[in-house]
């Protein structure tokens, strides 16, 4: 049996360095009892370095592991023996069958290739054209977007979509500043981490920055989660904290984001990045309901806030506009355009702003503009005026 073993685990090795490996399976189980059913294993790039990466597929859930490929073969040496009694190897020079019957008597067969390094990816020209790699990115099988193959998910197809969308407006957004080869980030309001994720993969993995971004959440089962999930995809200087976005404590960051904070939560976020002198804010608003219970035109415009959802249209824009206008008394140019909307809210504005030199005058312009639309439509405060009012 050992020489069969062998023989195999060198198959392993050559076609991992000769980058021709395509995936490994591990089947039939030896104890019948045992939680786990089968193990995954396909390659990855981890802080540049490719790796083996390891799915552990139980009744109940997948565990993910990442292990250079001598650690890996070790391993692999021990699970032969104690757990597992078939070995599948896909290479894209050949494909390689290991059995091992109850004698332990070991048979290796070995047939041509049945699959290639681009059929595998399992994904379309299109999607592989994204910038987050789903086969790849350890993160997306963790949060359930991707199969153990790296595939993803039909009912994960928008998610994934969103995740490239936002990862796409990041890029065009850093290429504007100069941030150097150091860069932090907060991300205010991080939920599940679909964004915080892809975010330092992003910067860490593809533009190769000395990255530290940390995720703000207030719900500790979330933080728990996307902590142990960091972890497994060995994202050294990724951190999520519980907090919310009101009480949380920056200071001298390079950029801020919140997508989808809720109603005033957005205002504290745009607060914290500008009294942390943050390069770049980028927020994406949901629920404004501050500027919606205070619309009351005394004008001609009273014929269109009359109507419910048409107020309820007019104080997004006016909420949004007005931030902008806060923002650009602050020193910021601003950026107001469409994003792409998640399955919690239809909302799809993202408004940015830049650090910038602006005159004392442009800064007063802005001022002036905002008591113009308050007094249009007979608003008394926006919350973001009012917590930048000692400023």
């Amino acid at each position: 049996m050992q020489h069969q073993v062998q023989q195999f685990l060198e198959k392993i090795s050559s076609s991992f360095s000769a980058q021709q490996f395509i995936k490994l399976t591990l089947g039939n189980k030896r104890n019948k009892q045992s939680d786990l059913k089968n193990v995954f294993v396909k390659p990855v790039i981890i802080k540049q370095a490719q790796q083996l990466s390891f799915t552990y597929r139980h009744l109940t859930q997948d565990m993910v592991k990442n292990y250079t490929v001598k650690d890996a073969l070790i391993l692999l040496e021990k699970m032969l023996q104690a757990d597992f009694c078939n070995a599948d190897l896909f290479t894209a020079a050949n494909d390689y069958y290991l059995s091992i019957d109850k004698k332990e008597q070991a048979k290796l067969i070995i047939r041509p290739a049945s699959l290639t390094i681009k059929e595998d990816a399992g994904q379309h020209d299109k999607v592989k054209n994204r910038i987050v790699n789903s086969t790849t990115a350890v993160y997306l099988k963790e949060l359930g977007i991707t199969t153990a193959e790296g595939i993803v998910k039909k009912d994960m197809q928008d998610k994934f979509k969103q995740i490239n969308r936002y990862v796409e407006i990041i890029e065009g957004i850093i290429k504007e500043v100069d941030f150097g080869n150091e860069l932090t980030v907060a991300d205010m309001g991080s939920g599940k981490g679909y964004l915080t994720f892809a975010l330092y993969d992003y910067l860490t993995n593809t533009l190769h920055k000395q990255a530290a971004v940390t995720g703000i959440e207030m719900r500790p089962g979330l933080v728990n989660k996307c902590n142990a999930i960091a972890t497994a995809a060995q994202y050294d200087h990724l951190v999520f904290k519980e907090g919310t976005i009101a009480d949380a404590s920056i200071e001298n960051i390079d950029m801020l984001i919140a997508l989808h904070a809720c109603d005033t939560a957005t205002d504290d976020a745009i607060f914290k990045g500008i009294t942390a002198n943050a390069k770049v804010i980028v927020c994406a608003p949901c629920c404004h309901k501050q500027i919606r219970k205070q619309t009351a035109p005394a004008n001609a415009l009273k014929a269109i806030t009359r109507h419910g959802i048409l107020l309820e249209r007019q104080a997004e824009t006016l909420t949004d506009a007005i931030r902008a206008l806060l923002l650009e008394s602050q020193g910021y140019k601003t950026k107001v355009f469409e994003f792409i909307s998640t399955e919690h809210t239809p909302k799809n504005v993202l408004i940015v702003g830049t650090k910038a030199n602006k005159s004392d005058t442009a800064k007063k312009e802005s001022l002036d503009a905002v008591k113009e639309l308050k007094q249009l439509f007979g608003i008394q405060f926006h919350y973001l005026e009012r917590l930048l009012q000692p400023h």
